[in-house]
């Protein structure tokens, strides 16, 4: 039976409450100060001193038990409140095939109280507790403790040792790379690592449901890479990072304990270290069914690519150009859309090649990674620029030696160019699926990685091959005509939408100076494209090479000119302008990860959105489902701090946290629920509906 006790007591000034008593432990709550200063945080704590035999619990109990809650609160000239109980590291107990994760003895379960306000104050505490010998009762207590006001900064108090012997028993975050694989080995990576250093470890998962606590955890330690083998529950929910301590054991004796957060890997991981020079030995290598697995994501991510906003303009381009072969035999559609495919495929395989470099060498390189470069944006900018005048008829491609290549518009190195430039576009997008298809990639063997991003390349040009390879669909396509005049025209302000958008991205990256290069770039390539088109007409009407000569010389200084331009400015530094602020409104905070820690140390809920500039999906889920008066109405009363990390220009500690949760672009959702509740990893792609059904819950 439990006992329900307050502490009234009379006297005067403390450090530590009135006992609330039982037979079988005596509690108090307890201060590290015995007054407060102005605006200071205080340290606070139930205090548990448990009869022989008994014990409390840990976070995740374990197998059976309860875990502790206090509730703090300050009145009087001072205020505050503060739930939030920081672990130190339990001991294992382990009986009748059961796993507890406790505390024995003299126990402290600490917790920080921010006060507000100058002067004495009272501190009144509500904490359950169970304890547990051969029967289990549940305990719990109302306690008082007063406080006076102190001048200046409170000196430490009487009971502060108590907090100083319990901080050598919290855990740290971890300083190595963790990750575990579906069969539920866990490795931990960096320096320190080794048999001397480690003589023994275990795992104490952060909540229960997820692995056999009571299975054992076989251990391996070598050159810097430690695992144990976890035995996973077979109803756990696998799909989130593993979290929880690590202790480690020295030779000593000494124990230390270290918090991590493992993220899933695809496959398999190795349990010893790998001689590679890869700096992602460790990370996972799925085997057979794991990578067809992996090729079927990236197969059908990349054709969910067609749907996404980024391709829109090139795909119309494409649509004109199967309108103009309408009426053509099947094997010149055929023909297309093999060069169509190939230049999908070449464009893959050399983004694939570039990013599987720059992981092996040690860069951070993800998805969309070379819209991080303000060169690369702009030049794609002034290339659609081009494109768009093209299609406005300023000056014409079709009309020179491309046209020669085959009978049918540009020919196939026109087939192959468009494939290139819808490679190019896309990558500010992400799909559903591209998330797993694109870690495999990066955290497998070269090659099997560069077959993953030709699988997303097949998927990307599949809709074109299936209406060129299907005869009742390439018949259907309307015969050639007046209009088609008119819809290439059209098809050149989606392009020149682009342009603005890449302007407005080449803006935010390098400061709002950067954009009368970027902008007279466009004016100087216009001019280029006008005169060059003059030389055109001048040829077909008259014929006079000079006139010809001139003018395309001339088009020619003019790229000359923009380039050398767009290479100096690059080459000075960033305009401060245009460090990019997470937003005006006052519900956003930029990321970090400090920002992030303290609010899961202090049990609130927290969404963080990591998100760039560039990414066109991130733009529409936030215009779309985050940027919403329902949704920003429920993260006010639920009071979730909204995180954004704007990684559109490099950031490490962003690309950092996008490792940690098996992505390698952007976006990334995450919600961690109040009161240390598991995070939650939201899909790519968003909706209002979904948003709120995951902060409701």
């Amino acid at each position: 039976m439990g006992i329900c006790g307050l502490g009234t007591g009379g006297s005067s000034f403390a450090a530590e409450s009135p006992a609330v008593a039982s037979a079988n432990d005596t509690a108090t709550l307890v201060t590290d100060r015995d007054a407060v200063g102005p605006d200071q945080k205080l340290r606070v704590g139930l205090r548990l001193q448990l009869k022989p035999g008994w014990h409390t619990y840990w976070v995740n109990p374990g197998d059976a038990g309860d875990t502790p809650t206090l509730d703090v609160t300050a009145q009087g000239n001072a205020t505050g409140k503060t739930s939030t109980i920081h672990w130190p590291m339990p001991v294992r107990l382990s009986e009748g095939g059961l796993m507890s994760y406790a505390y024995v003895g003299d126990v402290l379960l600490p917790a920080d109280l921010a006060l507000k306000g100058t002067g004495p104050t009272t501190l009144r505490a509500h904490a359950e507790w169970l304890v547990c010998a051969e029967v289990c009762i549940p305990e719990s207590g109302d306690f008082t403790l007063n406080l006076p006001a102190a001048e200046g900064a409170a000196p430490a108090g009487a009971q502060a040792g108590l907090f100083q012997a319990v901080d050598a028993k919290m855990p740290i975050p971890s300083p190595f790379k963790a990750k575990v694989s579906a069969d539920g080995l866990l490795t931990l990576e960096g320096k320190g690592l080794s048999s001397a250093a480690v003589s023994d470890a275990w795992f104490l998962p952060a909540e229960g449901g997820v692995i056999d606590q009571v299975a054992s955890q076989p251990f391996k330690v070598k050159d810097g890479l430690l695992s144990l083998q976890l035995k996973f529950l077979k109803t756990a929910h696998r799909d989130q990072p593993l979290k929880g301590l690590v202790v480690l054991k020295d030779e000593a004796g000494q124990e230390s304990p270290i918090e991590i957060s493992a993220s899933q890997t695809v496959g398999a991981v190795s349990a010893v270290p790998n001689t590679s020079s890869s700096p992602v030995s460790a990370d996972a290598i799925p085997t057979g069914a794991g990578w067809i697995r992996v090729l079927a994501f990236a197969f059908v991510g990349g054709l969910i690519l067609n749907l996404m906003p980024c391709v829109f303009p090139v795909l119309a381009m494409k649509a004109l150009s199967l309108a103009r072969m309408g009426g053509v035999g099947r094997s010149v559609h055929l023909q297309s859309a093999f060069f169509y495919t190939l230049g999908v495929t070449g464009a893959f395989a050399a983004l694939g090649v570039v990013m599987i470099g720059l992981r092996i060498a040690g860069s951070a390189a993800g998805w969309g990674f070379q819209f991080q470069s303000a060169g690369f944006v702009v030049g794609v900018c002034w290339l659609l620029f081009g494109m768009a005048l093209n299609l406005l008829g300023v000056f014409e491609i079709s009309a020179g030696r491309l046209a020669q290549l085959h009978p049918h518009g540009a020919g196939h190195a026109g087939d192959m160019l468009t494939g290139l430039l819808a490679v190019i576009v896309a990558t500010p997008c992400t799909a559903p699926f591209m998330g797993v298809a694109i870690a495999g990639a990066l955290g497998g063997p070269p090659l099997m990685g560069l077959l993953v991003f030709l699988s997303m390349g097949l998927g990307l040009a599949a809709p074109y091959v299936l209406v060129a390879s299907v005869p009742g669909l390439a018949s259907r396509m309307p015969k050639p005509g007046a209009w088609m005049g008119v819809l290439k025209q059209a098809l050149a302000f989606p392009l020149l939408a682009t342009c603005v958008w890449l302007l407005w991205v080449a803006t935010i990256e390098r400061g709002t100076n950067f954009v009368v290069v970027a902008g007279g770039g466009l004016v100087l390539l216009g001019f280029a494209a006008w005169i060059y088109g003059i030389g055109q007409h001048r040829a077909m009407r008259e014929g006079g090479r000079g006139t010809v000569l001139f003018c395309r010389v001339v088009a020619v200084l003019c790229m000359v000119v923009c380039g050398g331009v767009l290479f100096r400015s690059l080459a000075e530094p960033v305009s401060a302008a245009s460090t990019v602020v997470a937003s005006a409104d006052s519900h956003i905070q930029p990321f970090s990860d400090k920002a992030l820690a303290d609010l899961r140390a202090e049990g609130k809920p927290a969404f963080v959105d990591m998100t760039a500039s560039w990414c066109i999906t991130c733009m529409v889920n936030e215009r779309v489902a985050l940027d919403v008066a329902s949704v920003r109405q429920a993260f006010s009363e639920r009071h979730v701090a909204y995180l954004k990390g704007d990684w559109t220009n490099r950031d490490a500690g962003i690309s950092a946290y996008l490792k940690d949760h098996g992505r390698d672009g952007v976006p990334l959702y995450v919600y961690y629920p109040p009161k240390h509740g598991t995070e939650v990893v939201l899909p790519q792609i968003l909706t209002p509906g979904m948003v709120l059904d995951i902060i409701g819950h």
